[in-house]
This record gives structure tokens, C-alpha cells and sequence, in this order.
């Protein structure tokens, strides 16, 4: 099997691929880069057996309904305000992390899920299926929750400021998998130096997990808003060590 894990962001210099194969108990990361467009992420999808997006699939029910009435009669529903702002499988994953993921409808990792989602039509156009709650090749992912559920820390790992968190994240990351996942000193490097591809790592990770059921499974009573939505994989815990 072979897994891609995308931390994708609104434009292509930001936007790190982790290409990973695994193959009787062990896994090698095969490509490693930052900078993709959208033309080489079509590509990378034709090579993978299931992706990891880090980006929303869809936005809160509650909200598209909310616009689609405001633009057809001036009309606004009596909607608290959260649940404009944040999905079900938000709700979910503050859950396990003990804060709020990014709003999708109000904050600006709204145009990064512009872009999912301009390239989840792009492959649907090609007879892809879609299904936002991750039941096809592609599945919603979160790196930060992924590193918390597995015991590694989920803050202070970002930027320039988080290199020292960052450092001692991807020395426990390796250690922790040194029987199973090869990586080059080069790719590891590369994650030590760039929270992208530290997270276009762990995507993929995570897309194996989902790919092997090893992530939560999706609440029956949320499943159909999960296919309107989108759905955040959450690994299960202990599930690192069992993704070979």
C-alpha cells in the first residue's frame, strides 16, 4: 500500500507531500517535498492507495444553509453562532485535543479549504468518488489531533519559535518507529527544519491508519452529516506501532 499525506495550504510554497510505502511490516518514505502545485498533487494522487489532506472538506451545515437562505431571500436562521463556526467532527476533536480546531466558515483556513476542495471536484471529474467523511482513497486529516492521540506534543511545534519543541517531537517520532519506518537523515532533516512536512509526514501516517482501521469510527447518529461536512480521521490510540 502506498499513502500520501498532503499538509496543503492556499498556495503551492507552503504546501508539503509525504509519499509512503508500505510493505510487509515496514514502510519507507519514497518522496518527501515542499512546494506542490495543483497539477503535481493530481499527479501524486494517481500514485497513492489513500490520501491524508490536512484541510476541511466542507464547512458547517448549519452555515452553508444559513448563506444559501441570506442570499435567496435576505433571510438569517436563529443559529447560535458556534454552530455556524464549527462542524461535528470539530466538536469531536476538541474532544480529544482540549481546544478548537480552526473554524473553516471564519477563519482563514477557509481558503485553504477552497483549494481541497476545487481539488476533490477535480478528481471527482475524472470518476473519482468523493466521500468527505473518508470513505474513498481520500480522508480528512489533522495532524496536531493525529501527535496528541499518539503522545507526542500538538503545540509549540510551529514556525521558527517551535524549533526546539519541533527538534525533540521528530527525535521521539523517530525512535518510536526506528523498527519499522525508514527514513533518510536527509527526510528527517527536512522534518526537523519545516512543520509542513513534519505534517505531510504524519498525514500519511494517518491515512494508513484510516486505510487499515485503525482510526475512531464515525458515530452512527453523525455519519450523514460526515458525508456533508467532512470528517476528521482520529487515530486510535496506541495505533502508531500498528500501522506497519
Amino acid at each position: 500500500m502506498v499513502t500520501l499525506g498532503v499538509d496543503l495550504a492556499s498556495q503551492p510554497k507552503r504546501t508539503a507531500t509525504c509519499l509512503i510505502r508500505f510493505d510487509r511490516g515496514s514502510a519507507r518514505v519514497e518522496s518527501l517535498s515542499l512546494g506542490a502545485t495543483d497539477a503535481e498533487l493530481h499527479e501524486l494522487f494517481g500514485r497513492a492507495d489513500k490520501i491524508g489532506i490536512d484541510a476541511p472538506f466542507g464547512w458547517p451545515a448549519p452555515f452553508t444553509r444559513a448563506v444559501a437562505a441570506y442570499s435567496a431571500g435576505t433571510v438569517w436562521p436563529s443559529t447560535d453562532v458556534p454552530r455556524l463556526r464549527f462542524r461535528r467532527t470539530d466538536e469531536v476533536a476538541r474532544e480529544k485535543l482540549r481546544r478548537w480546531p480552526l473554524s473553516v466558515s471564519t477563519d482563514l483556513i477557509a481558503v485553504t479549504a477552497m483549494r481541497a476542495v476545487r481539488l476533490l471536484a477535480e478528481a471527482a471529474a475524472t470518476g473519482e468518488s468523493i466521500d468527505r467523511s473518508g470513505g474513498g482513497r481520500f480522508v480528512e486529516v489533522y495532524p496536531a489531533v493525529a501527535l496528541h492521540v499518539w503522545g507526542f506534543p500538538s503545540r509549540g511545534y510551529k514556525r521558527a519559535r517551535g524549533a526546539a519543541v519541533r527538534t525533540r517531537l521528530v527525535s521521539d517520532l523517530a525512535e518510536q518507529t526506528k523498527d519499522w519506518l525508514t527514513l533518510s537523515e536527509e527526510d528527517w532533516a527536512r522534518c526537523t527544519a519545516s512543520d509542513d512536512m513534519l505534517d505531510a509526514l504524519v498525514a500519511a501516517l494517518v491515512a494508513r491508519a484510516a486505510a487499515i482501521g485503525r482510526c475512531e469510527p464515525i458515530p452512527p447518529e453523525d455519519r450523514e452529516l460526515a458525508r456533508e461536512e467532512g470528517w476528521i480521521a482520529l487515530p486510535q490510540a496506541g495505533s502508531l506501532n500498528q500501522l506497519a
